[in-house]
């Protein structure tokens, strides 16, 4: 069997038929696969990749971009994600970065660099993201902020009539997450999320294998990933010069610096993310999602801890966690732990559909399907590349006002799948979730917790749309 798919450059990833007739998956780097996949064209299959609230609906505008027309962008935030989704933009010959923005100077002075280096002009440089949405001439922006600042740059995104394409989760928080929804709901705003896998060739043949029926009735679905990274004990100290800390915290809960925080490892602090589970639990989750087409569990009941790093440790997320959720008629279960294999002998993070017939196990890598007797033999189609223009499909649906494959609504529900298992973590006890309403039922005090909701720190507000929409 040949290459089931390949990338361009040098890198070469091959899914090749396995000894038990499934499809045997070898491992990508996420970094790599974004340095070196943004130029690909995309395979047939993805305008209708999702169903439900995915179909490709028109949305309202705000203001029309001409097919012939050049995109302006605005880049805030300019770490690893923020960085590598600006060069993607860069690469496109429609597209113009025009300006930049980051609390950190020497980032800012990186990403001008790059973008003067790739583009041969110099674009406008901003510590305040504000700034940047002031620019009457840009059309969106790419926001790559640390996880608690990506609401607020969107909605006031949406306010100033920019579309907006921003990293996942898409928000510190469920109540963030309604508050993105009503605006762009309220603004008629295209916005793209991170999720990037939605644009990948044999996510889409898996999911609609999955959808078809052939595997028979799906009671269980597993999803995980693995980690080994922990920031241990750090010292307070102060922050470097370069750095406008107290931006930094912005709508947070103010804490004194320490190294671990930036650059380095915020999502392991509640205060900042959602831990594993919302970094690369929100890319798992969304595909359990996106498969099965449901997103609203009844009741989600979540255990761990720091059972490796030990207490000690200075995160405040579990390095240990499973969370159980309970659909009206299947199951599924998320787990992170220390170290790989992940569940079943997986690899570093994967989703597992358990049907009547077969189980299909699929990564970034490929898939893997294991009939079950002499019932189904056949898994999906395989493709021969895995390309993604996730990017490109953002600017498409600028110019055609056609709803993004991460389109906000169905990424704040992924992203609500999160936030429930970290609520049932912290709380000690399991969650009940009213999907409709987008609430926890029957207990007020879970209400109050973090991954539900927060005030923000004075200045800052959030804008809340959502409210005037009932």
């Amino acid at each position: 069997m040949k290459d089931m798919w390949s990338m361009t450059g040098n890198l070469i990833i091959s899914c090749n038929k396995a000894a038990d007739g499934g499809i045997k998956m070898v491992e990508i780097s996420r970094r790599e696969f974004l340095e070196k996949s943004g130029k690909v064209a995309l395979g047939v299959g993805l305008g209708s990749m999702m169903g439900g609230v995915m179909s490709q609906s028109v949305i309202a505008a705000p203001k029309k971009t001409g097919a012939n027309d050049k995109i302006l962008i605005g880049a805030i935030g300019m770490g690893g994600m923020g960085t590598a989704n600006m060069k993607h933009f860069l690469d496109m010959p429609d597209v113009e970065v025009v300006a930049v923005c980051d609390v950190d100077s020497n980032r800012l002075d990186s990403a001008v660099a790059e973008v003067e280096k790739k583009s041969g002009k110099k674009p406008a440089a901003f510590k305040d993201f504000r700034k940047v949405l002031e620019m009457k001439e840009i059309d969106a922006v790419s926001i790559g902020t640390p996880d608690h600042w990506h609401a607020l740059p969107m909605i006031l995104a949406c306010e100033a009539g920019k579309d907006v394409y921003v990293e996942k989760p898409i928000g510190h928080d469920i109540t963030e997450g309604k508050a993105m929804l009503g605006a762009a709901r309220k603004y008629g705003t295209v916005v793209q999320v991170g999720t990037w896998q939605r644009s990948v060739q044999h996510y889409v043949d898996a999911q609609q294998f999955v959808q078809s029926g052939k595997m028979g009735k799906i009671a269980i679905v597993r999803a995980w990933t693995c980690s080994g990274v922990t920031p241990g004990k750090v010292k307070v100290c102060p922050a470097p010069k370069t750095l406008d800390w107290d931006f930094w915290v912005g709508p947070a809960k103010w804490e004194p610096f320490k190294p671990c925080y930036h650059p380095g490892h915020f999502r392991w602090f509640f205060n900042f993310a959602a831990g594993l589970t919302g970094d690369w639990g929100v890319h798992m989750l969304d595909t359990v999602g996106t498969f099965m087409n449901e997103w609203h569990p009844w009741e989600v009941a979540s255990y761990g801890g720091k059972l490796i790093c030990g207490p000690e440790d200075d995160r405040t997320t579990p390095d240990t966690q499973i969370a159980i959720y309970k659909f009206p008629d299947w199951i599924l279960q998320w787990e992170i732990h220390v170290s790989e294999p992940g569940l079943d002998g997986g690899g570093g993070h994967g989703v597992e559909f358990i049907g009547e017939h077969g189980i299909l196990r699929i990564d970034r890598a490929g898939y893997n399907y294991t009939p079950k007797g002499d019932q189904q033999k056949e898994g999906p189609t395989p493709t021969e590349k895995l390309p993604t223009d996730h990017w490109q499909n953002f600017i498409e649906c600028m110019r055609t006002r056609q709803k993004p494959r991460s389109d906000i609504e169905s990424m704040h529900y992924s992203t609500n799948l999160c936030h429930l298992a970290n609520a049932a973590y912290l709380m000690g006890r399991s969650i009940k979730w009213d999907g409709k309403k987008q609430e926890i039922i029957g207990d007020k005090e879970a209400l109050h917790c973090q991954s539900y909701y927060r005030e923000y720190r004075q200045p800052w507000t959030l804008p809340r749309h959502d409210l005037e929409q009932g």
